[in-house]
């Protein structure tokens, strides 16, 4: 082909076609040599390490179509390399036939993805369905079939009829049922209607 012999219009469109082919191909080499360094970065770098800043998480265990809890945080950190999520603002629900039983806030709290357990502390508000209230500093869950195991400065409240304190409680699996431990005292107050 002749560039000389070719109209002014033909050339312009040649030229125009010539010019993005090497817009083309510098971006082709410039982006492979850009993602070449990073994946090498990537392998050289600490091995496998995942991380992430999260923000509104919501964690969730279910298993055949039944739910056994789900936890909301506000703001956690995940540590891909442990397994551990460390969540702020937490809010959660834990599950009976599908259905809430326990609901519970804390300012703090962990969730390792290896061992399943979940360890929430500050500030604990647990209400139960059938309406006590406790407050704890610490609280363990280890699966749907053990104990949920909380302690410091226990405050069990049942509307105005119940008070009690403990170091220590013992939640069954069924969250009916509690025990408390340790320099407990219990005060049932009759409604004088």
């Amino acid at each position: 082909m002749d560039f000389k012999k070719l109209t002014k219009k033909k050339r312009v469109y040649v030229i125009i076609i010539l010019t993005l082919v090497g817009i083309l191909l510098w971006a082709f080499f410039t982006a492979r040599n850009i993602t070449q360094d990073f994946n090498r970065k990537q392998v050289q770098g600490q091995e496998n390490e995942q991380n992430a800043v999260v923000h509104g998480v919501i964690l969730t265990e279910t298993k055949n179509d039944k739910k056994y809890w789900e936890i909301y945080g506000d703001t956690g950190h995940w540590d891909g390399k442990t397994g551990i999520a460390q969540l702020n603002g937490v809010l959660a629900n834990f599950y009976k036939d599908n259905k809430v039983s326990m609901s519970l806030k804390s300012a703090k709290g962990t969730y390792n993805s290896k061992t399943k357990v979940i360890t929430l502390n500050k500030d604990i508000l647990i209400v139960l369905e059938s309406g006590i209230t406790l407050r704890l500093d610490e609280l363990t869950y280890t699966s749907s079939h053990d104990p949920i195991v909380g302690q410091g400065h226990v405050r069990i409240q049942k509307d105005k009829s119940l008070l009690s304190t403990a170091e220590k409680i013992i939640i069954s699996p069924t969250y009916e049922d509690f025990r408390i431990i340790g320099n407990t005292v219990s005060k049932v107050y009759e409604d004088k209607k």
